[in-house]
């Protein structure tokens, strides 16, 4: 279910705007929608969209240095000071690492030459000697350069051929070879300088790390801090400004439960406010109201899109048989199983567990559930048969709710045809509440047309009898005469042939989607059996190591087994619902969440 809400338009004198605002973010309870519009033309709003992006890059930085950080309840004073020396940091590391590497080049360029000291280069420079540094292939060499220039081979890497020459400042030769400038430093003294980079680099490492260890919690409060600025901000933005601007008018949602405290707010601030009841075309926040079992799976639902507010909110119509297929297509009483005893290991031993992870577990252990009981309609069990035991309690489930293959098969599609049947009797609620009963006329002739039909294909009154005929009459009549209140006749007739084709067409290709929950299981249940056959086999013939061999094979294999399966057992539900089930039930969505104005 979709909560009431009420529509809230604010009348704030300019000088009062933002003061006005602290106190509704503490009061918490009231939905404003801002416009993107003013806030991205604010460039103080901008500013801090920036600085908000820092500390998230800040915060995930520190994160990566794989330190175990110190809980204790953050500052955000204390965040804003680390981000400055955390930017610091990151800057002298940066700094370090580029004289770094611009040092690994020159000694990369010098190792050739040996370790030499240029001092004496420069000495035989005082003395009026010029020393040249050359590269060259051993082809180029020429020997005549030994006496006319001098010429001295350093070394010899493959095929070059490094070389200087000696000569007076006059004789300074001009050979067509690679000229060689090498640093001013030693190679000693480049890998020295090196060194105590590395240790400069190292003792920054050492400040960031330490940074990471004490600080993360001090960053992740200034963190939203800067995020409560930015939606004040924005809602600051969103008020519209009249009488020269002397006054600020502002529109929000607030739940209908809600409204007292609001009044109450309001009268103790003085201003002017009005609160009426949604017009059709407002964009009403959605803020669900439905029961523990049916919240469990508004996770599901948020992950296509939110009802709009004057639609149904199918979650407690689509939990039922979601809960179901999961079943059916994990269909396997052992890994049900494994997954309720698993979460439920869990949740005594863990020692603080989430607030929004608890109905996470208890849908787990709900779907877990759901899965062992939908398990012994085949009887597998960790792709065992438990009908194959034979033991009279075993034996008398089996007479009374085994299914074969084509049992399951014809299963699927029974669900399939209930499940879509079902929701085009919402889509009837749905238009009746949305627009009238009159447009639902054409939908519930259809309902009318199919489920006799179903009703009279499975044998409970005669097909094409005369109770049958009448409802299939009265229900095309239905569809083809009033399917679109206010049109023309023909035009009715018209769109009442298409909805024909549609039907005939998509009516069949949804039901026969739904054989993917027989098909699922029936796959997942023959896979485990071949992993069952692999450890059976493979084990080796002998008392310790075979026994072993069986363990981990069965293990490994099972537990591939059930990530698989689980996964389709997820996506395929899933696909179902949105899908087959969803487009039949008429649902649009598009709601945006009830997210209330606050700290």
């Amino acid at each position: 279910m979709i909560a009431k809400m009420k529509k809230l338009t604010f009348l704030i004198y300019y000088k009062e705007y933002e003061q006005f605002l602290e106190k509704l973010r503490e009061l918490g309870v009231v939905h404003i929608f801002t416009k993107s519009q003013g806030a991205a033309e604010n460039q103080e709003l901008q500013d801090r969209i920036r600085l908000a992006a820092k500390y998230a890059a800040a915060i995930k930085y520190l994160q990566g240095m794989n330190v175990v950080a110190d809980k204790h309840e953050g500052d955000a004073a204390k965040g804003e000071k680390t981000l400055e020396v955390l930017s610091e940091l990151q800057a002298d590391q940066q700094q370090l690492v580029h004289k770094k590497q611009a040092l690994e080049k020159e000694i990369v360029s010098l190792e050739p030459w040996g370790d030499f000291d240029s001092g004496n280069i420069e000495r035989l420079g005082n003395a009026g000697y010029v020393v040249n540094f050359y590269i060259c292939s051993e082809k180029q060499f020429k020997d005549e350069w030994i006496q006319a220039y001098n010429a001295t081979v350093i070394n010899k890497i493959g095929s070059k051929v490094y070389f200087v020459t000696i000569t007076s400042e006059k004789d300074v030769p001009e050979l067509e070879v690679e000229y060689a400038k090498l640093p001013d430093k030693s190679l000693s003294g480049l890998k020295a300088s090196v060194e105590n980079l590395e240790k400069d680099i190292n003792k920054v490492d050492e400040s960031i790390k330490d940074l990471a260890r004490t600080s993360i919690a001090d960053l992740e409060v200034a963190q939203r801090k800067v995020y409560s600025e930015i939606e004040f901000s924005k809602v600051v933005l969103t008020g519209d400004s009249l009488a020269d601007n002397k006054l600020v008018l502002l529109e929000g949602w607030v739940p209908e439960v809600k409204t007292e405290d609001v009044k109450s707010f309001m009268d103790n601030q003085g201003a002017y406010y009005e609160i009426s009841n949604p017009a059709p075309e407002d964009n009403v926040p959605i803020l669900f109201k439905n029961d523990k079992f049916s919240r469990l799976f508004e996770p599901i639902i948020r992950l296509y899109m939110l009802p709009k507010y004057n639609e149904l909110d199918l979650t407690p119509f689509f939990a039922p048989f979601f809960m179901l297929f999961f079943g059916l297509c994990l269909g396997d009483t052992g890994y049900g199983a494994f997954m309720v005893l698993a979460v439920t290991i869990y949740r005594l031993m863990a020692k603080n567990i989430s607030p929004g992870m608890k109905p996470i577990l208890t849908l787990v252990q709900i779907l877990g559930a759901s899965t062992m009981v939908c398990g012994l309609l085949t009887g597998t069990c960790f792709g065992f048969n438990i009908y194959d035991i034979q033991v009279p309690f075993l034996q008398k489930m089996k007479e009374a709710i085994s299914l074969d293959n084509q049992q399951m098969f014809n299963l699927s599609l029974i669900l399939g045809g209930v499940q879509i049947i079902f929701g085009m009797m919402l889509k009837a609620v749905n238009q009746t509440i949305q627009l009238g009963f009159k447009y639902a006329v054409g939908t519930i002739g259809w309902i009318f047309v199919i489920l006799s039909s179903a009703i009279a294909f499975a044998g409970v009154m005669e097909m094409g009898g005369t109770v049958h005929m009448v409802f299939v009459i009265a229900g095309l009549l239905m569809a083809y005469l009033y399917n679109s209140p206010g049109k023309n006749v023909f035009v009715n007739i018209g769109l009442g042939l298409w909805d024909s084709y549609n039907m005939a067409t998509g009516l069949l290709g949804d039901i026969l989607s739904y054989v993917r929950l027989f098909a699922l299981g029936l796959s997942g249940g023959i896979l485990a059996s071949v992993f069952n056959s692999f450890a059976a086999g493979m084990s080796p013939d002998n008392i310790i190591a075979g026994p072993i061999v069986m363990v981990l094979i069965f293990v490994i294999g099972h537990s591939i087994n059930i990530f698989m399966n689980v996964l389709g057992a997820m996506v395929h539900p899933m696909r179902l619902t949105f899908v087959e089930f969803f487009k039949n039930s008429g649902y649009e969505g598009g709601g945006k969440e009830y997210s209330p104005f606050k700290k």
